[in-house]
């Protein structure tokens, strides 16, 4: 038995919580995955899974026994990434999740200085706001805007994102133009973005130098991706806080218009996220480090 390669397997199957998800990342067969484990426990003499025909759980004996195997796993990828090559390119396939206006705007146009560096990198993005099990759907990294909850995950912080407050010309026809931020709570409507783990809808921060607001406003409707989002505020159903690249466009063309110009918005923090329990192998070490630098020379200020 391969008890390195059986220790990655069982490795898997804890963090997917379930045999079937954990062969699929690991490309390989039901059955292969079902028979390391089983040469695994004979080779311990200890029962590490208890199967029923909907979940597997991890016993006493298997707790402890995943928590040593990923700590000697990383070791081991460490020794083996420090004495490779270093002239050999990273390649495989990488999988990483990040909002539509991060993807559409700032990722896809500089795509091809990143492939022309590491032509052997395969890459799928997922694209999209939603709450991702990094784990089960074998994402290797994220691109958030917002401070992560989630304690299980590295963040590494690579720029802030001013945000532009703005509403369609139709919108301001109906409603006016509001002059104060507190005129958002009262006799406007704004788009609601909510948390996808959460649920909760953002509110709106302002600060003109002398006087700071928050304000909860109210809104028809809400949704938790940032093009819907955007969409939303292009088609008059409120007033939103957008990211300056992605409609500078509408805003040259007067399909949006700014409001309340002389009151600023908090920086909201970008960060590049990663799973603890993934090894950062050098197909990943090599984006964050692209995008990062990417994303520090890109502008998120009010242009």
């Amino acid at each position: 038995m391969d008890q390195l390669a059986a220790m990655r397997v069982f490795a898997r199957v804890v963090e997917t919580g379930n045999f079937t998800r954990a062969a699929s990342a690991l490309d390989m067969p039901k059955t292969t995955v079902t028979n390391m484990i089983q040469g695994l426990e004979a080779h311990l003499r200890t029962t590490l899974l208890n199967r029923t025909t909907r979940r597997v759980m991890v016993t006493t004996d298997g707790a402890l026994y995943y928590e040593r195997a990923i700590q000697i796993l990383s070791e081991v990828d460490e020794l083996d990434a420090s004495l490779s090559n270093a002239n050999v390119q990273p390649s495989g396939r990488l999988r990483v999740e990040m909002a539509g206006a991060f993807a559409d705007h700032i990722i896809i146009p500089n795509l091809c200085d990143f492939h022309e560096r590491f032509p052997l990198i395969r890459l799928d993005i997922g694209v999209g706001d939603r709450l991702v099990d990094y784990i089960a759907e074998n994402v290797d990294c994220a691109l958030r805007v917002g401070t992560p909850r989630d304690q299980s995950l590295i963040a590494r912080k690579v720029s802030d994102l001013h945000l532009v407050t703005c509403a369609s010309p139709g919108y301001i026809e109906r409603f006016g133009m509001p002059l104060e931020p507190e005129e958002l709570e009262e006799n406007h409507y704004s788009v609601g973005y909510f948390n996808a783990t959460t649920g909760h809808i953002m509110t709106f921060a302002f600060d003109n130098g002398t006087r700071s607001v928050e304000v909860s406003p109210r809104y028809i409707l809400s949704a938790n991706d940032s093009r819907t989002y955007q969409n939303a505020v292009l088609a008059g159903m409120g007033v939103g806080q957008l990211a300056p690249f992605a409609i500078r466009g509408e805003l040259a063309k007067g399909n949006l218009v700014r409001i309340l110009p002389e009151w600023k918005q908090e920086p909201m923090p970008i960060y590049i996220v990663y799973p603890q329990t993934k090894h950062v192998t050098n197909k990943v070490r090599v984006f964050v480090d692209w995008l990062a630098k990417l994303l520090h020379k890109s502008s998120f200020g009010e242009k």
